[in-house]
Formats: structure tokens, sequence, C-alpha cells
């Protein structure tokens, strides 16, 4: 069997969310990691590409060199996919410069630090002809594809209310005075505009519009910033409402403390509801009107579960399906999707492209950049309600 190969720009020791890639990219078998520029420490970079038991020849000094050095390698021997694990800032230079150099890319969210650079990296994108990759971890879970079925099916009636909520704690404190992770987060030059709302509170934007497949029109946001010194929004919620009719409230923190990642949505249509959370991912509360409420349970096998649930089902029934699987499912369609592109037939292209499209790409990029946007300036203005403009 031939794997899809692909290549890492950071993610080097003492980083958290590069080990998460590269766990989730092995679990199906389907995918190697074959080179990698993860630091730019020397030393770190090294130790990392050790660890990984890579090739000295395929490890970089640099994202430049590495894009230099695999594109002039046979195209059988070289990267498929860039996967980009850095602060937010680069996201979008790295991903440029993959796509005219001809890689698909794999990109941790969000997409870009603005509107206009996301937009940037759709033109991009819309010249080439590889694939674009974002790493909503969340939407791999096989239940948030069940609550998107019941939604969709009709389940729960005409959507009328919706309520999704991300507390956080780790933030509660000063952290980025010692810790790494903490202050590349909370620097606007590495961050972006937004703080909380762009590391989680684009998470929770993202599952609304996932699970009811409608779009935010409009917010009343009120931010936060809790911590003395610290330079972006720890804190914030919202009011929401969609182009379905639906109204709800969108709440994302990193100083609620004491919490873990609590990430949480509830459904209500006019014949019942549901509600799913991430620290409970295989089970789905759903509460129809006038009766009893029920549980569904994720599993292999499962009878109740929709086609697209079941099949990203990993384990029998009463086994956790946790983070690594979700992103790996993501992983999963994503690399088929590549394989196919690369190598495979018209009929195999446009089956796989159509199972890869429940992957999230550079739309929801674009949708996460113009929520953040609407926030910042909702919290910062007299005005009631703004617009969440559309990704077109």
């Amino acid at each position: 069997m031939i794997k899809v190969r692909m290549g890492m720009v950071g993610g080097g020791e003492g980083a958290f969310i590069g080990a998460v890639h590269r766990h989730a990219l092995a679990l199906d078998g389907q995918i190697e990691l074959v080179c990698g520029a993860f630091s730019r420490d020397d030393g770190n970079n090294q130790r990392t590409a050790d660890t990984l038991g890579l090739d000295d020849n395929r490890v970089y000094s640099s994202w430049e060199a590495l894009l230099k050095a695999e594109q002039a390698l046979p195209q059988n021997e070289r990267m498929q996919v860039l996967i980009i694990v850095t602060p937010n800032h680069l996201h979008v230079p790295i991903s440029i410069a993959a796509i005219e150099a001809g890689f698909h890319v794999f990109c941790e969210k969000p997409a870009a630090i603005s509107l206009e650079e996301a937009s940037s990296l759709k033109t991009a994108l819309k010249k080439s002809s590889v694939l674009y990759g974002l790493a909503h971890t969340y939407l791999g879970y096989p239940m948030v594809w069940q609550a998107q079925h019941m939604v969709a099916s009709g389940a729960l009636g005409n959507i009328r209310k919706v309520y999704v909520e991300y507390p956080q704690g780790w933030l509660s404190a000063n952290e980025e005075s010692h810790n790494k992770q903490a202050s590349w987060r909370t620097d606007p030059a590495q961050s972006g505009g937004s703080g909380c709302m762009g590391d989680i509170g684009t998470h929770a934007f993202g599952l609304v519009e996932f699970v009811l497949q409608q779009q935010v029109t409009s917010l009343c946001a009120y931010l936060k910033t809790h911590v003395d010194g610290r330079r972006l929004d720890d804190d914030g919620a919202a009011l929401i409402r969609t182009d379905g009719g639906a109204s709800g409230v969108l709440i994302a923190s990193q100083v609620c403390a004491g919490e873990e990642n609590a990430l949480k949505i509830r459904v209500y249509g006019d014949k019942g509801g549901l509600e799913w959370q991430q620290m409970e991912p295989n089970s789905i509360i759903c509460r129809p009107l006038g009766q009893p409420f029920q549980v569904l349970r994720a599993g292999m096998g499962q009878p109740r579960l929709c086609e697209e649930a079941s099949e990203r089902c990993r384990t029998p029934a009463g086994h956790p399906e946790g983070y690594l699987e979700a992103m790996a499912n993501l992983y999963r369609y994503f690399g088929k999707a590549v394989k196919a592109a690369d190598e495979g037939t018209e009929s195999q292209i446009a089956n796989e492209l159509g199972k890869a499209a429940g992957v999230p790409g550079i739309d929801s990029g674009i949708r996460g950049m113009a929520f953040i946007d609407a926030m910042l300036a909702s919290s910062d203005s007299e005005t009631k309600w703004h617009a969440v403009p559309s990704a077109e």
C-alpha cells in the first residue's frame, strides 16, 4: 500500500497541537510523515525529528527550505501535503507558498489572522488545483454528525433556538509570563485581533453552523479582558441570529476557573431538542416534545445512527470516541481525497472529493474570520447588531 506523504511545519518539542496531529494522522495507517521543519531552534528541530525517526536529509531549518527541497525531489518521493501547526500569523504566508509550490495543505485553525488574509488565501486556492483542509477537530466527532443529521432530517422540527458554550480556565491567571503557548496566543502580532474568540470562540461558532447547516447572519457581542496586562480578550458572549430564523447565545471564555474543554451545544426546534458536549462525546441527549428524554450512543453497529456518524465510529459501543479519533477522521477523508486527486481515476477523484466535503476548508476559515471581525466590531460599538458577512 502506498501511503499519503505529509510534511509538517511547527509542532516541535514542547508544542501541544503538533503531537496531536501526528498521533491522529497515523491512526488509520494510510498516511506517513516524511519530512518537517518543526522549530526555529536547531536543537529542538533535530530532537523532534529524531524522536519521529525521520531521515536527517528530510529535516529542514525553515519552512522555506522545506518547500524548496521537497519540490526538487522526484514526484513519487516528495511530500504531497504540508501540515501547518505554527502560531496563527504564519498560517497564510506558509499556506500560499505551499499552494504555489503545488502542495496540498492541511492547516490548524484559524485559517488566518484577518478576513483580508483569509480572502487572499481563497484567491490563491482558486488559481490552483490543490486541496485545503482546516483542523476544526470537533467536527470529526461521530455524534456531531448525528446531531447535524437530526436537524436536517426534521427530527427536531423547525429550529428555533441554539445555545453553544466553550468555557476553559487555563488563562485565569497571567500564564503568558511563563507559558509559551499562552504567550503567543495572547499576542496580537501572532494571534490576530482576538484572543479567546479566535482560539475557541471560532470552534463554538463553527459547531453552530455545521450542526444547523445555517449561517449566523448577525450578532450582538460583548468582549472582556479580565487579567491585568493581557492584550487580547479572554472572555466574551454574543446573541446570534441565523438565516434559518433561529436565535441563540454563544459564550466562550478562558477564565472560567476549574473548567477544562467544556464545549457544549443545545439545539431546540418545535418538535424537540438535543444536547451534545465534547467532554462526553459518545452521547447525544434527545428531548422529544411531550416524551421522556432519550440518549443516543456512539459505537460501531449502533442501529439508530445515521450513515455519516456510523462510518466515523471506530470502536464498539461503550468505548470512548475521543479527540484524537475526531481529528483522525478529518485526516482519513482528507488523505483519501489527496490520494485520489494525485493518483486516481476521474470517478475515484469525484467519489473521494465528495466524501472530503465534510472536512472544513477555506470557506469555514473565512466564516471564522468574519465572525471574529463582527465580534470585535459589535463589542467596540454602541450599535446593537452587526452583520456577519458571507464567505463569498
